[in-house]
Protein backbone atom coordinates (compact mmCIF):
# COMPACT_ATOMS: atom_id res chain seq x y z
CA UNK A 1 0.00 0.00 0.00
CA UNK A 2 2.72 2.39 0.91
CA UNK A 3 4.32 2.00 -2.47
CA UNK A 4 0.91 2.88 -4.13
CA UNK A 5 0.14 5.69 -2.14
CA UNK A 6 4.45 6.90 -2.97
CA UNK A 7 3.32 6.35 -7.20
CA UNK A 8 0.03 8.49 -6.56
CA UNK A 9 2.10 11.42 -4.71
CA UNK A 10 4.86 11.46 -7.44
CA UNK A 11 1.73 11.27 -10.27
CA UNK A 12 0.09 14.52 -8.53
CA UNK A 13 2.92 16.12 -7.65
CA UNK A 14 4.76 15.67 -10.57
CA UNK A 15 7.99 14.55 -8.67
CA UNK A 16 10.47 11.97 -10.08
CA UNK A 17 11.08 11.04 -6.45
CA UNK A 18 9.43 9.99 -3.26
CA UNK A 19 8.36 13.50 -0.76
CA UNK A 20 8.74 13.75 2.26
CA UNK A 21 6.40 12.53 4.41
CA UNK A 22 5.17 12.61 8.36
CA UNK A 23 2.75 10.22 10.15
CA UNK A 24 0.70 13.07 12.65
CA UNK A 25 -1.92 9.95 13.53
CA UNK A 26 -3.29 6.83 12.93
CA UNK A 27 -7.13 6.01 14.41
CA UNK A 28 -9.90 4.23 13.08
CA UNK A 29 -7.95 2.47 10.80
CA UNK A 30 -7.34 6.07 8.60
CA UNK A 31 -3.63 7.03 8.24
CA UNK A 32 -3.02 10.74 8.42
CA UNK A 33 0.39 12.34 7.41
CA UNK A 34 1.65 15.61 6.47
CA UNK A 35 3.75 15.85 3.19
CA UNK A 36 5.84 18.45 1.74
CA UNK A 37 6.88 18.87 -1.78
CA UNK A 38 10.08 19.95 -3.75
CA UNK A 39 9.06 23.80 -3.17
CA UNK A 40 8.06 23.07 0.21
CA UNK A 41 4.26 23.33 0.15
CA UNK A 42 2.63 20.98 2.10
CA UNK A 43 0.19 19.14 2.21
CA UNK A 44 -2.26 16.79 4.05
CA UNK A 45 -3.20 13.04 2.96
CA UNK A 46 -5.01 10.61 4.34
CA UNK A 47 -5.43 6.94 3.58
CA UNK A 48 -7.11 3.83 4.89
CA UNK A 49 -3.87 1.17 6.56
CA UNK A 50 -5.61 -1.79 5.12
CA UNK A 51 -8.22 -0.36 2.32
CA UNK A 52 -10.42 -3.76 2.35
CA UNK A 53 -11.35 -2.80 6.10
CA UNK A 54 -13.58 0.03 5.47
CA UNK A 55 -16.56 -2.18 6.36
CA UNK A 56 -18.77 -0.99 3.35
CA UNK A 57 -18.55 2.73 3.75
CA UNK A 58 -15.56 5.09 2.28
CA UNK A 59 -14.68 7.83 5.51
CA UNK A 60 -11.72 9.06 3.28
CA UNK A 61 -14.31 9.40 0.06
CA UNK A 62 -17.30 11.34 2.04
CA UNK A 63 -15.02 13.49 3.57
CA UNK A 64 -13.53 14.61 0.34
CA UNK A 65 -17.08 15.28 -1.70
CA UNK A 66 -17.81 17.12 1.96
CA UNK A 67 -14.96 19.22 1.45
CA UNK A 68 -15.56 20.03 -2.39
CA UNK A 69 -19.60 21.00 -1.28
CA UNK A 70 -18.14 23.72 1.20
CA UNK A 71 -15.75 25.42 -1.33
CA UNK A 72 -18.26 25.20 -3.81
CA UNK A 73 -20.61 26.92 -1.45
CA UNK A 74 -17.63 28.97 -0.32
CA UNK A 75 -16.79 28.48 2.70
CA UNK A 76 -13.25 29.01 2.64
CA UNK A 77 -12.48 28.38 6.13
CA UNK A 78 -12.19 25.04 5.15
CA UNK A 79 -9.23 22.74 3.10
CA UNK A 80 -9.07 22.42 -0.25
CA UNK A 81 -9.28 19.49 -1.76
CA UNK A 82 -6.11 18.44 -4.12
CA UNK A 83 -6.82 14.88 -5.58
CA UNK A 84 -9.24 12.15 -3.90
CA UNK A 85 -9.75 9.00 -5.33
CA UNK A 86 -10.73 5.32 -3.34
CA UNK A 87 -7.82 5.33 -1.51
CA UNK A 88 -6.21 8.37 -0.61
CA UNK A 89 -7.63 11.46 -0.14
CA UNK A 90 -4.95 14.92 -0.58
CA UNK A 91 -6.03 18.30 0.84
CA UNK A 92 -4.33 21.63 1.65
CA UNK A 93 -2.27 21.87 4.99
CA UNK A 94 -3.26 24.63 7.07
CA UNK A 95 -0.26 26.08 9.08
CA UNK A 96 -1.60 27.05 12.64
CA UNK A 97 0.15 27.30 16.19
CA UNK A 98 -3.33 26.44 18.35
CA UNK A 99 -2.60 29.54 20.67
CA UNK A 100 -6.37 30.64 21.37
CA UNK A 101 -6.18 33.00 24.42
CA UNK A 102 -9.63 34.49 24.80
CA UNK A 103 -12.60 32.99 22.79
CA UNK A 104 -14.81 35.18 22.44
CA UNK A 105 -12.60 37.75 21.09
CA UNK A 106 -11.95 35.29 18.22
CA UNK A 107 -13.56 35.37 14.83
CA UNK A 108 -14.81 31.67 16.22
CA UNK A 109 -18.55 33.24 17.08
CA UNK A 110 -18.86 34.38 13.44
CA UNK A 111 -17.93 31.18 11.77
CA UNK A 112 -19.98 29.31 13.12
CA UNK A 113 -23.14 31.65 12.43
CA UNK A 114 -22.04 31.53 8.58
CA UNK A 115 -21.95 27.65 9.15
CA UNK A 116 -25.73 27.74 10.57
CA UNK A 117 -27.28 30.31 8.74
CA UNK A 118 -26.98 28.39 5.43
CA UNK A 119 -30.48 26.35 5.41
CA UNK A 120 -32.10 23.55 3.41
CA UNK A 121 -35.81 22.26 3.23
CA UNK A 122 -34.63 18.99 4.49
CA UNK A 123 -32.85 17.55 7.50
CA UNK A 124 -29.97 14.97 6.54
CA UNK A 125 -27.60 15.41 3.24
CA UNK A 126 -27.50 14.21 -0.49
CA UNK A 127 -25.02 11.67 0.97
CA UNK A 128 -23.78 9.81 4.22
CA UNK A 129 -20.77 11.25 5.89
CA UNK A 130 -18.51 10.62 8.36
CA UNK A 131 -17.46 11.11 12.06
CA UNK A 132 -14.73 10.00 13.92
CA UNK A 133 -14.31 6.88 10.75
CA UNK A 134 -18.16 5.95 11.41
CA UNK A 135 -20.90 6.44 9.16
CA UNK A 136 -23.44 8.77 10.05
CA UNK A 137 -26.57 8.01 7.95
CA UNK A 138 -27.80 11.14 6.49
CA UNK A 139 -31.42 9.75 5.23
CA UNK A 140 -33.12 13.33 3.79
CA UNK A 141 -36.56 13.69 5.78
CA UNK A 142 -38.51 16.81 6.65
CA UNK A 143 -39.27 15.85 10.43
CA UNK A 144 -36.27 16.43 12.83
CA UNK A 145 -37.27 14.21 15.38
CA UNK A 146 -37.64 10.71 13.09
CA UNK A 147 -34.29 11.92 11.74
CA UNK A 148 -31.78 12.46 14.99
CA UNK A 149 -33.82 9.17 16.79
CA UNK A 150 -33.31 6.79 13.64
CA UNK A 151 -29.95 8.44 12.03
CA UNK A 152 -27.97 9.32 15.14
CA UNK A 153 -29.00 8.13 18.23
CA UNK A 154 -30.53 4.71 17.24
CA UNK A 155 -27.43 4.08 15.03
CA UNK A 156 -24.99 4.83 17.63
CA UNK A 157 -26.62 2.81 20.12
CA UNK A 158 -27.03 -0.16 17.93
CA UNK A 159 -23.37 -0.07 17.20
CA UNK A 160 -22.51 -0.36 20.98
CA UNK A 161 -25.18 -3.02 21.87
CA UNK A 162 -23.41 -5.30 18.80
CA UNK A 163 -19.85 -4.31 19.96
CA UNK A 164 -19.96 -4.10 23.69
CA UNK A 165 -23.05 -3.51 25.48
CA UNK A 166 -23.64 -1.21 28.33
CA UNK A 167 -24.78 -1.73 31.74
CA UNK A 168 -28.50 -2.99 31.88
CA UNK A 169 -29.63 -0.28 33.76
CA UNK A 170 -28.38 2.35 31.36
CA UNK A 171 -29.48 0.46 28.38
CA UNK A 172 -33.19 0.31 29.58
CA UNK A 173 -33.03 4.30 30.20
CA UNK A 174 -31.50 4.90 27.02
CA UNK A 175 -34.69 2.30 25.14
CA UNK A 176 -37.05 4.41 27.49
CA UNK A 177 -35.56 7.95 25.67
CA UNK A 178 -35.73 6.64 22.55
CA UNK A 179 -39.84 5.30 22.95
CA UNK A 180 -40.09 8.82 24.20
CA UNK A 181 -38.13 11.24 22.10
CA UNK A 182 -40.58 13.20 21.04
CA UNK A 183 -41.52 14.32 24.79
CA UNK A 184 -38.03 15.52 24.99
CA UNK A 185 -36.84 17.12 21.75
CA UNK A 186 -38.45 20.18 19.54
CA UNK A 187 -40.43 19.17 16.53
CA UNK A 188 -40.35 22.77 14.67
CA UNK A 189 -36.90 22.68 13.58
CA UNK A 190 -35.55 24.60 10.68
CA UNK A 191 -32.89 22.27 9.01
CA UNK A 192 -29.34 23.86 9.64
CA UNK A 193 -25.51 23.42 7.97
CA UNK A 194 -23.87 21.89 10.30
CA UNK A 195 -19.71 21.07 10.66
CA UNK A 196 -20.96 17.36 11.87
CA UNK A 197 -17.66 16.66 14.31
CA UNK A 198 -17.60 20.42 15.57
CA UNK A 199 -14.96 20.10 19.11
CA UNK A 200 -11.58 21.90 19.99
CA UNK A 201 -9.09 19.42 18.13
CA UNK A 202 -10.91 20.50 14.55
CA UNK A 203 -11.17 23.95 14.78
CA UNK A 204 -7.76 25.37 13.99
CA UNK A 205 -6.44 28.76 15.80
CA UNK A 206 -3.57 30.58 14.69
CA UNK A 207 -2.50 33.76 17.49
CA UNK A 208 -6.65 33.47 19.00
CA UNK A 209 -7.94 33.38 15.22
CA UNK A 210 -9.67 30.96 13.73
CA UNK A 211 -8.17 30.08 10.14
CA UNK A 212 -9.30 26.67 9.69
CA UNK A 213 -12.30 24.00 10.28
CA UNK A 214 -11.14 20.36 9.31
CA UNK A 215 -12.95 16.65 9.48
CA UNK A 216 -16.02 17.83 8.27
CA UNK A 217 -19.19 15.29 9.19
CA UNK A 218 -21.85 17.87 7.44
CA UNK A 219 -25.44 17.50 6.76
CA UNK A 220 -28.38 19.86 7.36
CA UNK A 221 -29.79 19.28 11.35
CA UNK A 222 -30.42 21.34 14.50
CA UNK A 223 -27.75 23.84 14.96
CA UNK A 224 -28.62 23.67 18.69
CA UNK A 225 -27.11 20.28 18.49
CA UNK A 226 -24.09 21.83 17.48
CA UNK A 227 -23.70 24.27 20.39
CA UNK A 228 -24.51 21.08 22.74
CA UNK A 229 -21.54 19.40 21.37
CA UNK A 230 -19.20 22.35 21.37
CA UNK A 231 -20.56 22.51 25.66
CA UNK A 232 -19.99 18.78 25.68
CA UNK A 233 -16.54 19.63 25.81
CA UNK A 234 -16.61 22.84 27.53
CA UNK A 235 -15.07 24.59 24.63
CA UNK A 236 -17.84 27.45 24.80
CA UNK A 237 -19.92 28.54 27.94
CA UNK A 238 -23.31 30.01 28.80
CA UNK A 239 -21.80 33.28 27.84
CA UNK A 240 -20.97 32.12 24.12
CA UNK A 241 -24.26 30.80 23.75
CA UNK A 242 -26.13 34.13 24.66
CA UNK A 243 -24.20 35.81 21.79
CA UNK A 244 -25.16 33.55 19.53
CA UNK A 245 -28.50 33.86 20.55
CA UNK A 246 -28.22 37.49 19.42
CA UNK A 247 -27.33 36.36 15.85
CA UNK A 248 -29.69 32.68 15.70
CA UNK A 249 -32.39 32.64 18.00
CA UNK A 250 -31.79 29.68 20.95
CA UNK A 251 -34.98 27.88 22.03
CA UNK A 252 -36.11 28.96 25.44
CA UNK A 253 -35.87 25.42 26.96
CA UNK A 254 -32.77 24.46 25.22
CA UNK A 255 -30.70 23.66 28.32
CA UNK A 256 -33.69 21.50 29.45
CA UNK A 257 -33.22 19.11 26.25
CA UNK A 258 -29.43 19.78 25.68
CA UNK A 259 -28.11 16.29 27.46
CA UNK A 260 -30.23 14.71 24.69
CA UNK A 261 -27.81 16.04 22.15
CA UNK A 262 -25.15 15.14 24.19
CA UNK A 263 -25.38 11.82 24.99
CA UNK A 264 -25.75 11.10 21.27
CA UNK A 265 -21.70 12.32 21.16
CA UNK A 266 -21.05 10.44 24.98
CA UNK A 267 -22.39 7.30 23.02
CA UNK A 268 -20.13 8.27 20.38
CA UNK A 269 -17.07 8.37 22.50
CA UNK A 270 -18.15 4.86 24.09
CA UNK A 271 -18.14 3.35 20.76
CA UNK A 272 -15.21 5.40 19.22
CA UNK A 273 -13.01 6.31 22.00
CA UNK A 274 -13.16 4.70 25.54
CA UNK A 275 -15.51 2.63 27.77
CA UNK A 276 -14.79 5.56 30.72
CA UNK A 277 -17.83 7.55 28.72
CA UNK A 278 -20.18 5.39 29.93
CA UNK A 279 -20.28 7.48 33.44
CA UNK A 280 -20.92 10.43 31.16
CA UNK A 281 -23.59 8.67 29.80
CA UNK A 282 -24.94 7.80 32.76
CA UNK A 283 -24.55 11.28 34.54
CA UNK A 284 -26.57 12.54 31.10
CA UNK A 285 -29.60 10.45 31.28
CA UNK A 286 -29.71 11.10 35.08
CA UNK A 287 -29.99 14.84 34.51
CA UNK A 288 -33.08 14.04 31.58
CA UNK A 289 -34.74 12.07 34.67
CA UNK A 290 -35.03 8.84 32.24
Amino acid sequence: MNNEINNILKKVFKSKNNLKRQVLQISFGIICEKIKTVNNDEFIIKYYKNYNNYYNFNAIKAEAFALIYLEKNKYTIFPKVKYFNNKILIIEYIKHNKKISNLKKSNFLDILIKLHKKKSKKFGFVFDTQIGGMKQPNDQTANWVDFFCKNRLINVYDAICKNDPMPKEINTKIESLIKNINNYIPKNVTPSLLHGDMWEGNILFNNNKVIGLIDPGIFFGHNEMELAYLRFFNFINKKFVNDYNNFIKIDTEYYLYEPVYQLYYALLNVHLWSYKYVKNTYKLLNQLKV
